[in-house]
């Protein structure tokens, strides 16, 4: 028996090809695209060109200075001894101290706008959050000098007298003895600390609500349904959807807790040596000794002052970076457990 099959049973017939579906972009869309291509392209150009200029301004110091700049705990260019061994350890705590600070503040915060409060008082305590990252720095400073300084002592010396046995909340005199004086107290890591730390939370309550308000509202109304208390939900549901957004905020405000310059240089009485008792008197930061020093700086430690720069760039590029990596992985939802 012999099959016949005709054009149409031979289309039928053959197998099924992905078609091609060539779209010509209108006026518009080629104009958006070009925007937005530029718009980036700028965005990137400018950062590898700051990247290069304190790459070229720094290479004079870095020359004279080779690896030990990074070790070096004085700031002497002058005499060709300098380093940010001692600016970067203090750098590196005021964050950390910010961040112990800022983490549940903003948390507790970003908690209570998705999920508790809600209507007309969700709105205005939301813009009242944001307003608060408009806040200038240098106001930030002298609240914390003027007012937070004198407020806060009280409590270094009573978190220095009970737990003294953890060493980097001991404070010594010279002689090694406890130190009670008020003086002890003031310009410390710990109160830059506070401050920075309260600037850095609008930024990561943002962060942190935008993912909360994500976690999908059939995972919450299951939760419910089981018999979960609000709470339950929220740790069952909102907290492991919103891990990536903790996360993410977290190392924002450590990115910018890292680069903050005015209140830090308020606020601090700079030394340069590594000083493991945060609650005493003596810290810096990398963006502090810049501001102290550029004005008198000359050519060559103005050089030293732009490898200073450039050290903070790198940190707080790479910070920023891995915090915007996470924030975008947490935005698929594959940080929930449903």
């Amino acid at each position: 028996m012999t099959l016949v099959l005709d054009e149409a049973g031979l289309a039928l017939a053959a197998p099924d090809k992905a078609r091609a579906i060539n779209v010509l972009p209108g006026l518009t869309d080629r104009i958006f695209r070009t925007v937005a291509y530029a718009a980036g392209g700028i965005t990137v150009a400018i950062m590898v060109a700051v990247g290069l200029f304190l790459s070229l301004r720094a290479s004079t110091a870095l020359r004279v200075a080779g690896f030990s700049f990074l070790t070096q705990r004085a700031w002497a260019p002058e005499h060709q001894i300098f380093g940010v061994g001692a600016v970067l350890f203090g750098t590196v705590t005021i964050a950390l101290i910010a961040l112990a600070i800022s983490l549940p503040l903003s948390l507790g915060t970003a908690l209570l706008l998705s999920e508790v409060v809600g209507g007309r008082l969700r709105g205005v305590l939301v813009t009242l959050v944001d307003l608060m990252a408009a806040v200038p720095s240098i106001v930030f400073g002298l609240w914390g000098v003027y007012f937070l300084q004198a407020e806060i002592i009280p409590v270094s010396q009573w978190i220095a007298t009970s737990f003294s046995w953890i060493p980097v909340f001991a404070v010594t005199n010279a002689d090694g003895s406890s130190a009670t004086d008020a003086s002890a107290f003031t310009s410390s890591a710990f109160i830059a600390g506070i401050v920075v730390g309260l600037m850095v939370v609008p930024t990561q309550t943002s962060i942190m609500r935008e993912a909360f308000t994500r976690a999908p509202i059939g995972e919450r109304e299951g939760a419910y349904a089981l018999g979960a208390t609000r709470w339950g939900m929220i740790r069952t549901v909102v907290l492991p959807f919103g891990t990536g957004g903790i996360i993410g905020g977290t190392m924002l405000g450590l990115g910018r807790a890292l680069g903050e310059t005015i209140a830090v240089y308020m606020i601090i009485s700079p030394i340069f040596d590594i000083n493991w008792q945060v609650l005493k008197t003596g810290s810096n930061s990398v963006s502090a000794l810049i501001a102290l020093r550029y004005g008198e700086a000359s050519d060559f430690g103005l050089s030293a002052l732009m490898a200073a720069g450039l050290v903070l760039f790198v940190l707080t590029l790479i910070v920023n970076f891995t915090a915007s990596s996470i924030v975008a992985r947490s935005r698929s939802g594959a940080e929930s457990d449903g």
